[in-house]
């Protein structure tokens, strides 16, 4: 790709494995999908021996070390879906804003908005194959070099997860200054939660031309709003932007494909979510499986959500887990997933004993049912 001749958008291979896109849909499986977030991650040698000479986001502009990232996991484990790598915030970088990863601490902004005439500063009009084609480039290479053994997802963080960092200026255990602009700069928080999911809807559909048949949209922060400050700042363009993708994935005569929202510690807008547009609704580990169909009902599928920590537990543990999660779920209109990212100390091979166990429970169950 570097320097090589650069693979056109087109022409993919034919897709082996459907299970993950079926389930998504809500058609019958014969066996529960399953990925994992973070799957491409620091718990994996060769991950680390990847990224190891390359900084964390110059390896996210890295085409061919971002295909070589997403890769890894699908030899080691037999998972029914692969997620680009990349990061969320990749988008307020688009946007004109720095941020660099910073050893020990995470993600950095060198200038995060302080004022509201700090919004002045960011690119009102983004060209999302000028800023972020580098993302469209890996997600291209690395449908081709699946060669069609499962879908490939993509993603992006939701408007008010970005603005939190871009405030906070990196990870934060309250988000005080981010929701302090809530209270105090309403019309400046939804001028920039429009800016910003009006260049996510951009790079959604971009990533679909490129490839992607499947997006997810990471709203992590969900869990710093209450109940009205969700329904105010965070609902309303989380819906917009299945809305405006869907519209303008059909405009430009793209595939449909499947949408899956994930708003951590959410609980409280289950429902409204199973409304929002997507056809799946991911969940974290705090939420019982039968309390979370209740809420969402029967047209969405559900996606998690067991909790990550759940692997340190001794492989035969991990299968019982295992089992109970898919009774309680359901083996159908179900994709099965952690309730977060896996954590960089994980073993390998207890991740693919989870990988392994939602396969063969769900056959099991689906075979006596």
């Amino acid at each position: 790709m570097e320097g090589g001749e650069r693979l056109l958008p087109k022409d993919f291979p034919k897709l082996k494995n459907d299970t993950f896109l079926r389930a998504a849909r809500g058609e019958e499986t014969e066996h529960t999908p399953v990925w994992c977030m973070r799957q491409a991650g620091r718990y994996l040698p060769e991950f680390r021996e990847t990224r190891a000479a390359q900084d964390f986001f110059a390896t996210c502009r890295s085409p061919k070390l971002c295909c070589e990232l997403t890769l890894q996991p699908l030899r080691r484990f037999p998972l029914d879906a692969a997620i680009i790598f990349s990061d969320i915030l990749v988008v307020p970088q688009a946007l004109g804003m720095e941020v660099v990863m910073v050893p020990g601490k995470g993600p950095t902004f060198t200038e995060p908005l302080k004022e509201v005439e700090d919004l002045l500063k960011l690119r009102q009009k983004v060209d999302v194959t000028a800023e972020l084609g580098y993302v469209f480039q890996a997600i291209t290479l690395t449908r081709h070099s699946l060669e069609g053994r499962v879908p490939l997802i993509g993603f992006s963080g939701a408007p008010w997860t970005l603005m939190s960092y871009m405030i906070e200026g990196g990870g934060s255990s309250t988000m005080a200054k981010a929701k302090s602009w809530l209270y105090r700069h309403p019309e400046a928080s939804h001028q920039l939660l429009r800016l910003l999911a009006d260049v996510i809807t951009d790079y959604l559909v971009g990533q679909v031309a490129a490839g992607a048949q499947a997006l997810q949209l990471f709203e992590s922060h969900a869990g710093h709003l209450g109940p009205e400050q969700f329904q105010d700042f965070a609902l309303p363009y989380i819906r917009d932007i299945a809305q405006a993708v869907k519209s303008k994935l059909k405009e430009e005569a793209l595939p449909l494909v499947p949408m899956i929202i994930f708003a951590k510690d959410a609980h409280y807008a289950l429902r409204d979510l199973a409304h929002a547009g997507y056809e799946v609704v991911g969940l974290d580990w705090t939420i019982p499986p039968q309390e979370a169909r209740a809420q969402t009902g029967k047209d969405v599928t559900l996606q998690g959500n067991l909790d990550p920590c759940a692997l340190y537990a001794p492989k035969e543990k991990i299968g019982e887990l295992v089992k109970k999660m898919l009774e309680a779920f359901g083996t159908q209109r179900y994709i099965a997933n952690l309730g977060h990212g896996l954590y960089p100390d994980m073993n390998p091979e207890h991740v693919g004993a989870f990988v392994e166990a939602v396969h063969a429970h769900s056959r099991h169950i689906n075979k006596h049912s």
